[in-house]
């Protein structure tokens, strides 16, 4: 497992990097290899300690902090609050069928500068990014989502193969938008 730290407002330890580095070899077990974790150590009003750590394997990412008012209690309950993540991951992925020959779909996500929309026909581009709709059943998006924090995700459906974007609505509920076929 590749850890990265990043200190802010604080002093460099090499104590506490190497106590999260062992932390983190126990989630090893949940997810493949490689892993890539990324650490943030930062004091807020010199006694809030908060710890967030961001999980990036293959095939699954997952994030999540803790503020305490011990640097040590936080990495604890950060390593906790992700391995209770992944194996709750793990375990859903064990009632799914998997897929493994299919592959997902390239997609190009591109990011238009705002007052070129407003101004011209031709919107500017500033940066164009390729990424895959990666196959999964409706459930396994939103247990993604839930591991990611993010509003909405689009994947490829392991039954269809048709692009679906899957959102959260405001309500907590999620919504699904989907080809509507004739």
């Amino acid at each position: 497992m590749q850890v990265t730290t990043t200190f802010r407002h604080m002093e460099q330890s090499d104590a506490l990097k190497s106590y999260a580095e062992e932390k983190l070899e126990r989630i090893a077990k949940y997810i493949d290899e490689p892993i890539n974790g990324q650490v943030y150590f930062t004091v807020e009003k010199k006694i809030r300690h908060i710890v967030e750590i961001v999980i990036t394997a293959k095939g699954v990412s997952t994030k999540a902090s803790e503020a305490t008012n011990d640097m040590y209690a936080a990495i604890d309950a950060v390593v906790d609050k992700i391995e209770r993540q992944l194996k709750r991951y793990k375990e859903k992925i064990k009632a799914h069928k998997p897929n493994g020959d299919e592959h997902g779909r390239q997609l190009s996500k591109k990011i238009f500068e705002a007052d070129s929309i407003k101004d011209s026909a031709e919107p500017v581009v500033i940066r164009t990014k390729i990424e895959t709709a990666k196959p999964m059943s409706v459930e396994e998006a939103v247990m993604q989502m839930d591991l990611l924090h993010k509003d909405f995700l689009v994947f490829t459906d392991s039954v269809s193969s048709e692009i679906k974007v899957l959102y959260r609505r405001k309500d907590g509920n999620f919504g699904l938008i989907e080809q509507q076929h004739d």
